[in-house]
């Protein structure tokens, strides 16, 4: 395994009542901010001194909803320039071939053929006109789609990636993205990224192109409830998403936050 020595800090923005004026204390750091800027980020994390160790595809030889689970927290990282551009995965699908809703169930064909390749190969399909990133796990045909992500920066960065992120992914009307839904989708997380399916499809993770890091954070708690546009009929039943709590606003859709949604009945909430 390859092992990164990088500056590995995490920024949490503190709640109302710690802030002074505008400025914030937070893990012992104080941190000034614009107005602007106190609108625009609720958190953030900034590199700091931790290893950070890449994943190799023996990660992926699991059953999809355990490394659907697992993968929550751990990093992507794509390098530009000097510097890299990084996020936390906050959200995961888990596909079985056995089940409807999974690509893998129609069948093979060259555009799918990633599913039937081994455990940790990348399959990019594109989804609503955006590229989409998943990994193959263990048994043929099962895979976890990559739902959503949170951006990660990197402290004394001679790069100010968290912008080249923006500029790679901005709004309809050219306007930057606000870091809080910058990754909020499984097409946005790749834009920001520039991952692409005609690039990455059938591939591995592969050192200094494209990397799976893991700084030991972990969620404390998981929910779990159903996947997002699964037709009915198609297995939209199953309870095969998975979200960091922590990160539960930064998500695609929050389930805490869906009318008569609940807990018990609509997600259940997990202590890994």
């Amino acid at each position: 395994m390859q092992t990164h020595f990088s500056e590995f800090r995490e920024i949490v923005l503190a709640t109302e009542s710690d802030k002074i004026g505008n400025i914030w204390l937070v893990s012992q750091v104080w941190i000034h901010l614009t107005q602007h800027e106190l609108g625009q980020y609720k958190s953030m994390e900034v590199l700091n001194h931790h290893a950070v160790e890449s994943i190799d595809p023996h990660f992926f030889e699991r059953e999809p909803i355990q490394v659907a689970q697992s993968l929550l927290g751990k990093i992507i990282a794509v390098p530009h320039s000097t510097s890299w551009l990084m996020v936390r995965i906050i959200e995961t699908e888990a596909y079985y071939r056995k089940e409807k809703a999974s690509h893998s169930s129609l069948g093979y064909t060259e555009k799918r053929k990633a599913l039937f390749m081994s455990p940790g190969t990348i399959y990019m399909y594109y989804a609503r006109g955006g590229d989409s990133l998943n990994f193959s796990c263990q048994g043929e045909g099962n895979a976890v789609l990559i739902k959503s992500a949170y951006p990660v920066i990197q402290e004394n960065a001679s790069l100010d990636t968290l912008s080249v992120m923006q500029r790679n992914n901005p709004i309809r009307n050219g306007s930057k993205r606000s870091v809080n839904t910058l990754c909020a989708g499984q097409t946005l997380l790749c834009k920001s990224l520039n991952l692409k399916v005609h690039e990455w499809d059938t591939k591995q993770l592969t050192p200094n192109a494209l990397e799976l890091w893991d700084d030991t954070y972990a969620p404390e708690k998981i929910i779990q409830t159903k996947r997002l546009g699964i037709p009915p009929g198609r297995d939209d039943h199953l309870p095969y998403r998975f979200i960091d709590l922590r990160y539960t606003a930064f998500c695609t859709k929050n389930p805490l936050r869906v009318r008569n949604f609940q807990m018990g009945r609509d997600y259940t909430i997990l202590q890994p």
